[in-house]
Parts: C-alpha cells; structure tokens; sequence
C-alpha cells in the first residue's frame, strides 16, 4: 500500500498539462522549501479517495451504472450494441462531471481544487476513449467529435465571452480579438460570425473585408453526422475553399486589418499562425483539434497518432517535457489502450477510473489481446483492486461486494477473504453481512459470523441472543454451552428467560442433546401449566430415562416430580414409579460427591420428602391397579 499523494500548483484552469494535479503515485511528500520531509509521521491507507465525503456519489452512482451494464449484456446485440455502450460511457461521465459540481461548494479550498482537478482529467481522458475505443468514430465525424471534446474541456471561454459581450462596446474591450479568435480556433464559426458582425458595425470601413471573410467561414465544409456526402466529395469542397481563401489572402484582400488577416491564416492551417495563439488554446491537443480542422478535416482514426506526436513536439517546442496526462492522452490517441489504462493505474489516485474503463472497453469487446499483460483477465484484475478498496470502508464495502461477483475467475475467493475482516460492530450490520453470505452459500463464512456474535452475545449475558446465533450457526457444541447456561439461571432463578425463543425452537432443538433437553423440559412446564399432568409426568420420566439431561441436574427433575406425586389423582403408574425410584437411587448412590451430598442438609430433606412421596405414591396405585384388576 502505497501514500498517494498529488500536485497542484495555480488556481484550478481545467485539466491543462501544467494543472492536471495528476502525479505518480507513491511521490514522495515534501516540505515547502523541496526538500523531503523526515520529521513526519503519515498513516499509511489504502484508496484513500473513498474517506472524501464529496465523492460518495461517484462511487454510489456509478455502481448503478456498472450493475445496469453487467445485467444488460445479454440485451446487447445488433446494431444498438454501440449505442447502448455510448450511453453508458456517457453516464459514467455525466456522474464524474457531478461530483466536480459538488465538489465546489464542499470546503478546504486546497483539496477541492487538487480533487476538481483529478476528477476534470479523468472525464477529459474518459471522453476521449469514449470518442476513439467506444463510439469508434470514423473519418468524417472523428473530427466532429474531438471539437465537441476540446470545447467540453476549456473551461475559462465561457467568462471571457460574457465580459466582452456585457460591456457597452464590444468591439472596442481588449479581450475581443481573443474571443473571436477562441471562436475560431474552436470551430465555432457562427459565434465568430457574430462578433465579427459587431466589429462591422462598428467599423463601416472594414465593411467589405468583414463580408469576404464571413462568407468564407459560412462556406467552409465541414463534415457532418448525417452521411449526406462522402468524404471524397468533402474533401473536393474543402479543396477548392481552400484554394479561394488562399488567393483572397495572396492579394492582400486583408493587409490592412491584422486581427482579421490572422483569422484568414488560421482559416488555411498555418501552422505559425495557430501557435501564436497559443495562450489563447493552453493545450497541445487543442492545438490538435484546431489543425485538424483547418488542415485535414478528414482525418481518418490510425492517422491520429502521427498528428498527435507532431502537434505535441509543435506546441511544446523543446520547453518543457510531457506531464503524465500528456502521455495518457497521446496513448489515446496511438490507440494503446493497455498504455492507457496502465498509466491512469500509475497517475490516478484511486482504482475508480481504471475498473470502470476496463470493464467498458471488455464490454466492447476491445481487452481481449491485452490480457497477457497482466497474467489473467485485465478487467477481473483491475475491479478486484477497486473493490477491495470499497472494503476498507465503514459502509462502501456493500459496494464491493457486487463487483467481486461479477470476478468469475478470483471474486469469490476475495469475498470470502474481505467478508472475513469486516468488523462486526453491531447485530444489524452482523445481519447484513450474514444475508450476502447465505445467499451466496458461503457456509464456512456463515459459520464463522454466527459464532463471533454468539459469543459476543453470551459475553453480555444475552443468553437468547447467543442461542439464536448459535442455532443459526449449526454449532452443536456452543449450543450445548449456552443450554447449560439457560438451565442454570433456571435452577438460581427458578424461571426461563428468553421463553419465546424456547417455545419455538421447532427442529432446532436437534441440534444437541442439551439444547433438545432444554426445549423438551420447558415443553414439561407448559404442559404442567396446562394442567396436562399425566403427559408432563411421561415427558418428565422420558427426560431421565433417556440420558439427555445433565446429571447434575437429576435433582431438580425430581422435585419437579413431587407435585406430580402429591396429586390427589394417581399420575404416576407402578412401573413409572419404579423408575423414579431407580433414578433417585442411581443419583444417590453414584454421585462422585456423595460423602458431600449425604451431608448437605437441603439435599438430604429433598431425597427423604422424595423417598416418602414414591413409596405413598406406590402404595396408592398398587391399590389402585389391584382394585381394577380385581374388578
């Protein structure tokens, strides 16, 4: 287990290179001055993201989203396959996109922006595999797609457009340019057109220059989703508005309006004239996006990573070396999937974004060539890691839980393992845990809650709390230990506590010879209560002769036999009484402590009052026997 830590430096800008807050995990914490740490002592926990309060829904809500999946797989076929895994892309974005909303009213300004941060970068890298591994959208709507990405992720044009627009002269506020340049590079023609229209009033005398330049950006062909034409007639069209915008650029048409001869540049690809606008895009992959747009619209997916590489080299020049979310998203863009999801696994600070991701691209049918890299199934390894992280949480393991069942290979090896180390702090959570075990017949675990609750019960003296668990259990032994307890509070008490629990131990009392002899002697009062005498006496004189009472407890079903005996009808027969006698003689005579009990004087008036009232009994129904049979 390793300390995740991460960097941040600047106010939160959206998910750039230089404010990504992603960093190697495991980096070593330091002071504020660079030099590391020695005089401190961090606790060391795993997945430390699941203990972020902000971030429950992330993980709530996108179980819902990974159950849906996992259930509609089956109902995933034909030519809505696609759409349907799209869909649930997207859902998983529309839930990080929420947490980054919460996340801003929650406090502690530095790890809000630090989390913002992390949660921006994984829905950019997320929707970018969404665009090339899940959609695997074709030359044509390629671009469509990282235009709508890259306009997504830019996350300061929006304030920058309504200061220029709320002010009482547009065209006239010094970030106007900006905007209508942002516009630009951003495919955004019609809100460029816009502004630009604004400036022409404003200025009557670039008029005509505004006119040739809005026509030209009104009839600049860019794809579209509909299929209406096909790329080599789209590439014809783009062809000769090219070359139209060229000579209108060659002749000076617009020398005497640099903001607009710039936007003319932009319009054609050049590259010089794009990077001078590289304040205004803050990222390579924007730049990217734009040069695509202005230089080859129908770039075809495999094409992608030699403009990756170009656009990254281009834009950084030698300055500074890629960030980790640089590489990811050149990853993407090389279609390396494996590398993609091994570095999130390095860079990222939880196992969220990895398990989720893998487990879609697996849906697509994408991992199946990757799994040598890790020994076994990439998509099993990576959800066993997330999910054994949720264990570690007072109640996100319930989540956990779903995510190892879905492991076909190693989940319920690990269920078994984590289900064994929850703490069992109260009855309802032992309950809780004891369903998800039985409904997945895992007996040993079942065996194993059972006892540690029973014996924490019977520590408190909750004696039917105890049996009840120790039933559930099938522990004969333990049963036995807590029926010996029942009878002796009965014999210190001289009542049952827990009687509903007695009366209706049904088959259970099976389970042990005590625990049977316990149900059956509680069933001899009920009886006696009931003034059933002569099938109490029967039950009384079976308990004994049957060897399953305890014999130190020979005694009290004796005396529970005097008032039986006392009765004025006869209850007990000449041969049942005959038993009792041999059972109190047997008591008598073989108790190891007999010197001890001849002198205990309680006892010594219970056997004699017992003596007395077996040999009237006998007297009564030897006359009563003989009188019938005389008869």
């Amino acid at each position: 287990e390793q300390r995740e830590t991460q960097s941040h430096t600047g106010n939160y800008k959206g998910p750039t290179p230089a404010g990504s807050g992603l960093q190697q995990r495991g980096a070593e914490q330091s002071t504020g001055d660079g030099a590391p740490s020695s005089s401190r002592v961090f606790v060391v926990r795993r997945d430390q993201d699941i203990y972020i309060h902000t971030l429950r829904k992330l993980f709530n809500e996108s179980h819902g989203i990974f159950m849906g999946l996992q259930r509609s797989e089956e109902e995933l076929a034909g030519k809505s396959r696609k759409a349907q895994l799209v869909q649930v892309s997207k859902n998983y974005r529309s839930v990080i996109r929420a947490c980054m909303e919460d996340m801003h009213q929650a406090a502690g300004k530095f790890v809000r922006s630090l989390t913002v941060s992390i949660l921006s970068a994984m829905e950019l890298i997320w929707n970018l595999c969404e665009i090339l591994f899940v959609e695997a959208a074709t030359a044509g709507p390629l671009l469509l797609r990282l235009l709508d990405w890259v306009r997504l992720h830019v996350c300061d044009v929006d304030s920058m457009v309504r200061e220029v627009l709320s002010s009482e002269s547009p065209s006239k506020h010094k970030l106007f340019w900006n905007v209508v340049d942002v516009f630009v590079l951003q495919g955004r023609m019609d809100e460029a057109r816009h502004l630009l229209s604004k400036e022409a009033s404003a200025n009557p005398a670039s008029m005509n220059m505004y006119k040739i330049l809005d026509d030209f950006m009104k009839k600049m062909p860019v794809p579209s989703l509909g299929n209406t034409q096909t790329l080599t007639e789209l590439e014809l069209k783009w062809q000769h508005w090219h070359e139209e915008c060229q000579r209108y650029l060659q002749d000076g048409t617009f020398a005497s309006n640099p903001h607009m001869e710039s936007i003319c540049k932009i319009l054609l690809g050049d590259e010089d004239a794009i990077l001078e606008k590289k304040e205004l895009m803050t990222t390579w992959y924007h730049f990217l996006v734009t040069r695509l747009l202005y230089s080859h619209p129908t770039v075809k997916p495999m094409e992608l990573r030699f403009y990756a590489q170009s656009s990254m080299d281009l834009f950084l020049g030698g300055e500074s070396s890629p960030e980790p979310l640089d590489m990811i998203l050149m990853a993407a863009f090389e279609f390396e999937m494996h590398q993609v999801i091994k570095e999130c696994s390095i860079v990222l600070s939880n196992w969220w974004f990895v398990a989720h991701l893998t487990d879609l691209l697996d849906h697509c049918k994408l991992l199946q060539s990757h799994n040598l890299y890790f020994g076994s199934n990439m998509r099993e390894f990576l959800l066993l890691e997330y999910a054994s992280g949720l264990f570690s949480h007072h109640s996100l393991w319930q989540l956990g839980v779903d995510y190892f069942d879905h492991c076909p290979e190693y989940g319920r090896v690990y269920l078994e393992l984590h289900i064994e180390r929850i703490p069992l702090s109260t009855e309802q959570k032992a309950l809780k845990v004891l369903r998800i075990c039985e409904q997945r017949q895992m007996h040993e675990q079942v065996r194993s809650i059972c006892k540690i609750m029973a014996m924490k019960a019977l520590r408190n003296n909750r004696l039917g709390s105890a049996l009840s668990w120790s039933i559930r259990a099938k522990d004969a032994a333990f049963a036995t230990l807590i029926s010996d307890r029942f009878l002796k509070d009965y014999c210190e008490k001289g009542c049952f506590s827990d009687l509903d629990l007695i009366d209706n131990l049904g088959p259970s009392m099976l389970l042990s010879d005590r625990l049977t002899f316990l149900g059956k002697y509680r069933e001899f009062h009920r009886l006696y209560g009931e003034k059933r005498f002569a099938e109490a006496a029967r039950l009384l004189l079976t308990l004994m002769t049957a060897h399953i009472a305890p014999c130190s407890f020979w005694m009290t079903l004796l005396t529970d036999a005097l008032p039986l005996l006392e009765q004025k009808e006869v209850i007990f027969s000449a041969e049942q009484t005959y038993e009792l006698m041999r059972c109190l003689e047997d008591l008598t005579a073989g108790n190891p402590d007999k010197q001890k009990f001849q002198d205990d004087d309680v006892e010594t008036t219970k056997v004699e009052m017992l003596r007395l009232a077996l040999a009237r009994n006998l007297a009564r129904v030897i006359v009563k026997e003989g009188t019938v049979e005389g008869s």
